[in-house]
């Protein structure tokens, strides 16, 4: 059993929902990153995805491209954030989900990758440009070396794609509420709730919904839903951007624990 799938069976044995805070690293640079990655699990994050900032992104919306092109234009290399990851990893509780885009990984070889982010304490992957057709050798090496990849449904997955998707993805299943590019949206897509009643009759693994949560709102809904998971990237991105990093940083710990509580509120009320 991973580190990721005891944690989601403890949170199901609690009745809870998952917070999965979204951190673009090197933005603004790596010093703040490692201090992010504490203050979110400080704060109430269940797993931390981080994310490698990358060129020529596909699923990333504006808020989440732009953090990515500040940390190049600062210098951000891979090596240097599996450094950082590496300093803070042990120290956290909440495990790291990297993500990351496919080429950075072709270019450094898929074994020796896998092998490195996990002996500095990377629990996951995600890559959103790998498609499942293409993902057989990646999965195998991850399942060798103990770390989850984590696969992404589309609002526009056919039923028979959501099984396919569903039987091979590890640690959870990424379901992406809205077609289009990550960002803070005012409202959800109906059609979440019917994909997550579809992948239920499926499958019993961990479902997490991201793409387009911002608010504690948002999150209780999807909750309700019937998701093991929340995912908030750019309302996360946006905060830490905002002022002195000092700033960003009381921002996005007061965001998580805003989430945190919203979503332990079911919970709460059931105690009462």
């Amino acid at each position: 059993m991973t580190i990721i799938t005891d944690t989601f069976q403890k949170l199901r044995q609690q009745g809870r929902c998952a917070l999965i805070p979204f951190i673009t690293a090197g933005d603004p640079d790596l010093e703040t990153t490692a201090q992010v990655l504490r203050v979110l699990d400080e704060n109430g994050a269940d797993l931390i995805e981080l994310g490698f900032p990358y060129s020529d992104p596909l699923a990333d919306g504006p808020v989440i491209h732009a953090a990515a092109t500040r940390a190049l234009k600062g210098g951000t290399r891979l090596e240097e954030v599996l450094e950082v990851i590496q300093t803070v990893s042990s120290g956290i509780k909440a495990p790291i989900v990297l993500f990351t885009y496919y080429n950075p990984i072709l270019n450094r070889g898929i074994r020796p990758f896998v092998e490195q982010i996990a002996r500095i304490g990377v629990e996951g992957l995600i890559v959103p440009d790998l498609p499942l057709e293409e993902s057989t050798l990646l999965l195998q090496t991850t399942a060798e070396v103990g770390i989850d990849l984590t696969l992404l449904v589309a609002p526009t997955s056919s039923p028979e794609r959501i099984r396919a998707i569903a039987d091979q993805s590890s640690g959870f299943i990424y379901l992406v509420s809205v077609t289009g590019v990550t960002g803070v949206r005012s409202n959800l897509q109906g059609r979440v709730k019917e994909l997550l009643g579809q992948m239920r009759e499926v499958t019993d693994k961990p479902i997490g919904v991201g793409f387009g949560i911002s608010s504690p709102e948002q999150a209780q809904q999807v909750q309700e839903w019937g998701a093991d998971a929340v995912i908030v990237g750019s309302a996360f991105v946006q905060r830490l951007a905002a002022g002195t990093p000092t700033e960003g940083l009381q921002a996005v710990g007061h965001l998580c624990r805003e989430l945190k509580t919203a979503l332990d509120q079911p919970k709460i009320a059931s105690l009462v």
